[in-house]
């Protein structure tokens, strides 16, 4: 996996400071994107070792509140191979400090899976419970609204993962 680049102070992409981090690639291509460049896989530079344990590093900071992951997509299959264990590390290390994901794929409730099944791998269901917050769904540029917290169109939902897994029913994280 590529990542585009890293905001290692964000504000704008979940609550509190946090480490952004724009993954590479993207199939879904939404008209007026704010990040085209991201939508090819190999742009940007690799997410290794060493970028990893400089993420895990600054994680540290008492003023960092967590992680939000972006893109390009996340939840392409080819970048979920490598956020999984990832993340895995991230939640271990620091399990205070709350993880974003934003996604254009729609979340199934129902089974905590993506509704779109070709990009389901046998573990995205473990991944997506990891996080605290998804914010789901392509962005429409029809449905944009500047006024929206957290996300660029009104179709676009802001989930509380932990609260959804536990009723089976979408809880959003804001009203």
């Amino acid at each position: 996996m590529n990542y585009a680049t890293i905001k290692w102070t964000d504000i704008a992409n979940g609550e509190g400071v946090r480490i952004s981090l724009f993954v590479s690639g993207c199939t879904h291509h939404c008209e007026n994107c704010f990040n085209q460049v991201a939508w090819d896989f190999s742009y940007g530079e690799p997410f290794n070792e060493a970028v990893e344990a400089q993420i895990l590093k600054e994680l540290d900071s008492g003023y960092i509140a967590g992680l939000s992951l972006l893109g390009g997509e996340p939840l392409e299959p080819e970048n979920q191979q490598a956020l999984y264990p990832f993340i895995k590390k991230v939640k271990a290390l620091f399990p205070d400090k709350t993880i974003w994901c934003y996604t254009g794929f729609i979340f199934d409730e129902n089974t905590g899976d993506l509704k779109e099944k070709r990009k389901n791998l046998p573990f995205t269901k473990d991944l997506i419970s990891l996080f605290d917050v998804l914010v789901d769904g392509p962005y429409l540029d029809a449905k944009k609204d500047i006024r929206l917290k957290f996300r660029g169109s009104s179709n676009q939902r802001v989930i509380d993962v932990q609260k959804t897994l536990q009723t089976g029913e979408i809880v959003l994280y804001l009203e």
